[in-house]
């Protein structure tokens, strides 16, 4: 009876040791390999590119244009930027482009979704849409030294109202990235939905190029301000 329990132990640890040897391998497959820092900050490149220009100024420090507008600034009395829930602020990130529109439109559209996700799989629960308009220099090689596109701004943000709606209701997403200033004046219908689902939008990111469309985590750490409006905001981005 001991042998037999002696074996049986022996087994069990056996099969522990066996698992855990196999566990660092599966860990290092879901590792992320570089992060992306999303925040764009003029000042940083110009100074790089022409140091003497700020030079009248050495302690000036360089000023993010990179904001997270949160609810409450679209409906008063919802989520301030300090107030959204931490877990809203690390999210699976997806890259849509508006260059690659099934319509040529300057906004991403419902049929537009329908083809992304016939591509790269359905827009995980609970992510952030990224919305691309950059396009690369053609005089620079590296995909990070992207310019913006020339086209206007659309009105509110680069993708159809329906198409929003239904990233809210059916992939209940966190919010939404996008290169350009964000306004809503001209669609206070888009605002209010957003708000209530409580969704934000971080604006005014440096180029999304860069990213693949799927399998990168977006982490957004807004300052802690209690006031309405745009919040200063940290963006990454861990690429796999």
């Amino acid at each position: 009876m001991r042998l037999r329990s002696f074996i049986i132990a022996y087994a069990l640890v056996l099969a522990i040791l066996l698992f855990a040897d196999r566990r660092p391998h599966s860990i290092t497959q879901d590792r992320y390999s570089h992060v992306v820092d999303l925040t764009d900050a003029p000042n940083n490149m110009l100074n790089a590119a022409a140091p003497g220009i700020a030079a009248h100024n050495p302690n000036s420090a360089p000023e993010s244009r990179t904001r997270i507008i949160a609810p409450d600034s679209l409906i008063p009395g919802t989520w301030t930027a300090d107030q959204i829930p931490p877990e809203r602020l690390i999210a699976p990130l997806v890259v849509m482009d508006v260059n690659a529109s099934t319509t040529g439109a300057s906004q991403i559209s419902l049929d537009d979704i329908a083809a992304w996700e016939a591509q790269h799989g359905t827009v995980p629960q609970g992510a952030i849409v990224a919305i691309c308009r950059a396009v690369a220099n053609p005089a620079i090689s590296s995909p990070a030294a992207s310019v913006i596109s020339a086209q206007p701004p659309s009105p509110a943000l680069p993708i159809t109202a329906d198409a929003a709606r239904f990233l809210m209701d059916a992939r209940y997403t966190t919010g939404f990235a996008v290169e350009t200033r964000a306004s809503f004046t001209a669609d206070r219908t888009l605002a209010r939905q957003i708000a209530l689902h409580g969704n934000y939008i971080v604006e005014s990111t440096a180029p999304l190029t860069m990213l693949p469309a799927t399998g990168s985590l977006i982490i957004v750490a807004p300052a802690k301000d209690k006031h309405i409006g745009r919040t200063p905001v940290r963006v990454l981005a861990m690429v796999k």
